[in-house]
């Protein structure tokens, strides 16, 4: 077991949508009913109150899954499709334990369930981690979702990893440069960590999307 994060002082489903997901769908819905024009980035993100980066990679991952059309850039341009998602077959993903999205925690490698992935996702030796805390919430990963992980010894820049520091683990995104690496979190209210020389630091595998709890069988 783990416990939650403390915070510092002073790709969900491919072919579904998130409950982030399925409110900014609702609220575009809303607003070109009322106003017969969709909204722009900003009207949405003071209407969701979220940050306008985090409408951003919504609308990114919308417009990936076929349900929205948007030209960047350019004002109002916001149109639906709800183009049906492609019907792939599920396969059982094991659940390994829990990962905090904060402060690093003991993951408990004990298998506790399993969890229905699309079989187009589930490339390689996977594993699913449940989340706790709230420090990658402007990745779309929030407390109780379920990650899907591709275990890998190795990650990209920027990619979603969960990374194992002295028999601890957490989920971060990573970043390298020719000097340093960085476990960034999605969350302001959270500090990044510096990984140095003395650090010892493994990665798990990479983060390939995020579940709900209605997923797990």
């Amino acid at each position: 077991m783990i416990k939650e994060e403390r915070k510092k002082s002073g790709p969900k489903p491919v072919d579904g949508l998130t409950k982030a997901q399925e409110k900014m769908m609702t609220t575009i819905r809303d607003i070109i009913a009322e106003q017969g024009l969709p909204p722009t980035m900003k009207e949405l993100a003071v209407v969701l109150g979220i940050r306008g980066p985090t409408v951003y990679e919504q609308m990114k991952k919308l417009v990936k899954k076929g349900y929205l059309r948007h030209t960047p850039r350019k004002a109002r341009s916001i149109e639906i499709v709800d183009q049906p998602p492609p019907v792939s077959e599920i396969v059982p993903v094991p659940i390994i334990g829990k990962v905090a999205a904060g402060l690093p925690i003991l993951a408990m490698e004990n298998i506790m369930g399993q969890i229905g992935v699309e079989a187009n996702i589930v490339r390689g030796q996977c594993f699913a981690l449940e989340v706790q805390g709230d420090s990658m919430i402007e990745a779309d990963i929030n407390e109780g979702d379920y990650l899907i992980v591709r275990q890998q010894p190795l990650a990209e820049n920027g990619d979603i990893v969960v990374a194992l520091m002295e028999d601890e683990a957490t989920v971060k995104r990573l970043f390298i440069s020719d000097d340093r690496i960085e476990l960034r979190p999605a969350n302001p209210d959270y500090s990044v960590i510096l990984i140095g020389p003395e650090d010892d630091i493994k990665i798990l595998g990479k983060v390939l999307t995020v579940r709900g709890q209605d997923s797990v069988i």
